[in-house]
């Protein structure tokens, strides 16, 4: 589970520079959250990129998330990248006022959706290609919103399970502050990931390790002393969640199908 953070460092640097590069960009744009994941990824893209070629958008629901605000604000200011605050609640609540909802998690995935239709918008008036910041942890257990922090153009941190991205944040000089804080995806006052999964990201990435990389089946990941019913709700996650990590099925009609059998990389002519 342990990584060499200097080598991973290279890997992402030259993987980020080397993709944007293919797509013809310069640039790189992603939410800054005043969490982990975000912070990690905007040292990577400023190592890659240079700070003046990478945008960090800072979208707070109202005044509820004042610490996490100031926490972006700092990162930015750390890393030296153009930094940019757009308050999303006037759009959100617009829409909950004319379609009301007493589900928490209704109005946070549209508060998760709303702040990547703000980063398309600006990816668009900055040319600048979106870079995500899901970790594999996320991805597996489909802890996540499509179209929303799911969506991007590149995901530099999915390979990396949550404690290693924590690792690597230390290599990089990640505030403390943010490497310690309970991970929070943002979307209602008082929410924690931890909270919400009910495992913590050391336990989860301890099954996951053993059941995808180790290829293990959920009765060996057991006898290792792991409690059965969280490795079957750990395996029901990833199955369930599957749909997340597809592009979606196109039916087959002609001999040459998107996805079936044309699968050619836009780089293979060069």
């Amino acid at each position: 589970m342990k990584i060499n953070a200097a080598f991973v460092e290279k890997i992402l640097t030259a993987f980020i520079k080397e993709e944007l590069s293919k797509c013809g960009f310069k640039k790189g744009i992603l939410g800054l959250s005043g969490g982990l994941d975000s912070a990690v990824c905007a040292a990577l893209a400023a190592r890659a990129l240079g700070p003046k070629n990478v945008i960090g958008l800072i979208m707070p629901y109202g005044k509820g998330f004042g610490p996490d605000l100031e926490d972006a604000r700092n990162v930015a200011r750390i890393l030296k990248i153009d930094a940019r605050t757009i308050d999303i609640a006037p759009m959100v609540d617009a829409y909950f006022k004319k379609n009301p909802t007493g589900k928490p998690l209704l109005k946070g995935n549209k508060m998760a959706r709303e702040r990547m239709s703000v980063l398309y918008d600006w990816s668009a008036r900055e040319k600048a290609l979106i870079l995500g910041t899901s970790n594999k942890t996320e991805l597996l257990i489909g802890y996540g919103t499509i179209h929303g922090d799911l969506a991007c153009a590149i995901n530099p941190m999915g390979d990396l399970y949550k404690t290693q991205v924590r690792e690597l944040a230390t290599h990089l000089g990640i505030p403390e502050r943010i490497r310690t804080k309970a991970p929070s995806a943002g979307l209602w006052a008082g929410q924690t990931d931890e909270g919400e999964i009910g495992l913590t990201y050391a336990e989860l990435d301890d099954i996951l390790e053993h059941l995808v990389d180790g290829r293990e089946s959920p009765r060996e990941v057991v006898a290792r002393g792991f409690t059965k019913n969280r490795v079957e709700k750990i395996v029901r996650l990833i199955r369930g969640s599957e749909f997340k990590r597809q592009m979606p099925p196109i039916a087959k009609i002609s001999s040459r199908t998107i996805g079936h059998d044309f699968l050619y990389p836009f780089d293979w002519d060069k």
